[in-house]
């Protein structure tokens, strides 16, 4: 897109919040308090994580700025952002989460290579755009499809930023056809966040939402929409975001034997406390966040104070005052859900939170069962250390 990129560096990245903990500053990558999380349900827009692969590019002219969609279709086009809203208009809330949220605490285990996230590398927010589905309508490929007319079976999503990974190259992803031409599947060419227009850090003008799916599908900064034939050939696709067993490590890795992640696995994690806690005797709250991949509820989150011995059920919300449902039309199903739970602190021990979905599927009891070199979907049982104020006397 000549001439309506401004140039890509450091020195022009935009303003963030001081309470972000930078993970790291080139490129740009932060999350917030684990704290900040559990205190709204819609992540403000401020304390949503931060995940880059490069400088932040800017848009200078958004007026001439346009999103080709291209390749197997019968009908390429380039959509101003006038016509893409001019479209039908929808509101996803949706959980985006980084593969490699809970890095930091699978890299106790064994050294992993990636970025050191805590369990805020995931946040929750309002998506405002247009319909993947209703846009390729318009190049001629109908909803529910799953290949072409000219063979195209994926969707790939191109973007603006350039990235060292890629070989100076931009950044890029794909989807299945039938996920894109699904109007159940919510993807999203997303121009808003919480009901505003998407802020540079987040991917303005325009970005895909790919609800239920790790972070790394959604692509910011969108540039072209290719329909192709087989999945994307990107270095984030073909060797990285893939889930390999304890047994791999860098001098036996083969990337091809293992297909790129797409769902992330049911996942809950501990807001209320930090990993080792100073807590007094006595009645405490535990609460945190739990969420799961491809659109499934949260069937269950279970707290226990001393290590796992016995469980207590905790309540589930969303929104205060009304009832959750996994799977239900009351509940959104792309978005996390709060969990509460009130338990006796442990003297000194141990809380633990773990959670499973509307498909019983349930988190690994311990982080070295899922041990893999890069450091994704650390969904093990997520543990808090409890000291007593009074231990050391």
């Amino acid at each position: 897109m000549p001439g309506l990129i401004g140039p890509s560096d450091y020195s022009r990245e935009p303003p963030r919040h001081p309470a972000l903990k930078i993970n790291a500053k080139e490129p740009f990558n932060a999350e917030p308090p684990r704290s900040a999380l559990v205190s709204s349900y819609i992540t403000p827009v401020d304390m949503f994580y931060k995940r880059n692969h490069g400088p932040i590019p800017t848009v200078d002219d958004i007026e001439r700025y346009h999103v080709s969609v291209e390749g197997l279709v019968e009908q390429p086009k380039q959509f101003y952002m006038a016509d893409i809203r001019a479209l039908p208009k929808y509101h996803v809330t949706a959980t985006l989460q980084c593969a490699g949220n809970r890095r930091t605490a699978m890299s106790k285990t064994r050294p992993v290579k990636g970025v050191g996230w805590d369990v805020s590398a995931i946040g929750n927010a309002v998506w405002g755009g247009a319909r993947l589905a209703d846009v390729l309508e318009l190049v001629g490929i109908r909803k529910l499809t799953i290949l072409s007319s000219l063979g195209g079976k994926h969707v790939e999503f191109i973007s603006v930023d350039m990235c060292k990974e890629e070989s100076g190259g931009p950044y890029k992803a794909s989807i299945p056809l039938n996920q894109a031409t699904n109007p159940e599947g919510d993807v999203l060419l997303a121009y808003e966040m919480n009901g505003e227009i998407l802020n540079r850090d987040h991917g303005y003008p325009l970005r895909v939402i790919v609800p239920g799916v790790i972070g790394a599908r959604s692509v910011k900064w969108l540039d072209r929409i290719k329909v192709i034939s087989e999945e994307c050939q990107g270095f984030f696709m073909q060797k990285d975001y893939k889930m390999f067993p304890p047994s791999v490590d860098w001098n036996n890795i083969n990337w091809s034997t293992r297909r790129p992640q797409m769902d992330f696995p049911v996942q809950c994690a501990i807001c209320s406390l930090e990993d080792v806690a100073v807590v007094r005797e006595g009645k405490i709250t535990v609460s945190g966040y739990a969420v799961s991949g491809g659109g499934r509820g949260i069937e269950r989150v279970d707290v226990s104070a001393d290590g796992g011995k016995t469980w207590v059920e905790a309540s589930r919300y969303q929104t205060n005052g009304t009832p959750y449902i996994p799977d239900d039309l009351s509940s959104d199903k792309w978005a996390w859900v709060f969990f509460s739970a009130e338990v006796n602190a442990p003297r000194n021990g141990e809380i633990i939170a773990k959670a499973v979905d509307s498909a019983a599927n349930v988190q690994p009891d311990k982080v070295e069962d899922i041990w893999n070199l890069r450091g994704i979907l650390n969904t093990s049982w997520h543990r808090i250390q409890v000291r007593s104020p009074y231990s050391n006397l």
